[in-house]
């Protein structure tokens, strides 16, 4: 009698810590972004953006390059609406990363952590917005929530906290709109970078340059590391979503704005009121009731397959 095998287990466990050490690496690399841009501090803000747009636009055509991809990219190129499509969502994620980058330089990272703690409440407020997606009563509660340790910032600071708010919301829509669009996230990024690629070069050849060459061999190296240390965690974050259960990733993202939040606090000093502590405390609670529901939701949707 023939022996009927089972398949075994071991290469799916395999690809699922395959996919939680990507999760873990892209996510605390990003949380880690503060201390690369801290040692930049002495180049403008514009300049490291213009560096790290040229970079990633190289390393990206190389890795679509490598994969034969080539025909795929000039596809994209030669369609008018698509491209009208990318130059939107150039302007969102180049003004995120120079917003971020300058926030980093000039001592800002609590509220940059802020507002990527804000995010994935924002990404559900966007959705119910744009998409007709319908927030449950924690969902809305902890919108609310959220909503309401913002209110804290501006009543005990009397200060508006734009910085938080305008990561979050052009993030956010940066991803609604390459959600709807559905483009792939490797090939989408590449061509964003080279739209605006032209531009960065310009700003550098009209700066002279710039730092690159004139201060010293530590600040030469990072400028041209820009692009990799931007690329690399994507690619990492890209295997982590194949391997990994969306939940599994969305709980591990808050890694990235602890570790900006730690570093803020205890490396950089930065000033951390009991105003802060109850604003933090609003946005903890609401990602809280945010995480149970989706976890809860997610393991209901497992149990009814």
């Amino acid at each position: 009698m023939a022996m009927i095998s089972t398949p075994s287990p071991r290469p799916a466990a395999d690809g699922a810590f395959a996919g939680l050490l990507s999760a873990l690496g892209c996510f605390s690399f990003w949380g880690l972004f503060p201390i690369y841009f801290k040692l930049l501090q002495h180049v403008p803000a514009l300049e490291v953006l213009a560096h790290r747009i040229l970079g990633s636009a190289i390393v990206l055509l190389g890795i679509i390059l490598a994969q034969q991809q080539g025909a795929a990219l000039r596809a994209e190129f030669r369609n008018p609406r698509r491209l009208g499509f990318y130059l939107l969502t150039t302007l969102l994620l180049s003004s995120n990363w120079l917003l971020y980058i300058w926030a980093v330089q000039q001592g800002r990272i609590l509220e940059a952590s802020l507002g990527y703690y804000i995010n994935p409440l924002v990404n559900v407020l966007l959705g119910r917005l744009f998409l007709g997606e319908r927030l449950n009563r924690r969902q809305l509660l902890a919108v609310l929530i959220a909503a309401g340790g913002v209110l804290v910032l501006v009543v005990g600071h009397g200060v508006f906290p734009w910085i938080s708010l305008t990561l979050a919301f052009s993030f956010g829509s940066y991803g609604l709109l390459r959600k709807k669009a559905g483009h792939p996230p490797t090939m989408g990024l590449c061509v964003e970078t080279m739209l605006i690629a032209p531009i960065a070069l310009l700003f550098l050849i009209v700066a002279g340059g710039g730092a690159l060459g004139t201060v010293d061999g530590l600040t030469d190296a990072l400028l041209l590391a820009a692009g990799p240390i931007t690329v690399f965690p994507l690619l990492m974050f890209l295997l982590a979503t194949q391997r990994l259960r969306l939940s599994t990733v969305g709980l591990i993202q808050y890694l990235t704005p602890t570790l900006q939040f730690l570093l803020a606090v205890t490396v950089y000093r930065e000033p951390f009121t009991v105003i802060h502590l109850a604003a933090f405390s609003g946005i903890w609670l609401a990602l809280a009731l945010y995480s149970a529901d989706a976890w809860q939701g997610h393991r209901t949707l497992t149990k009814a397959l």
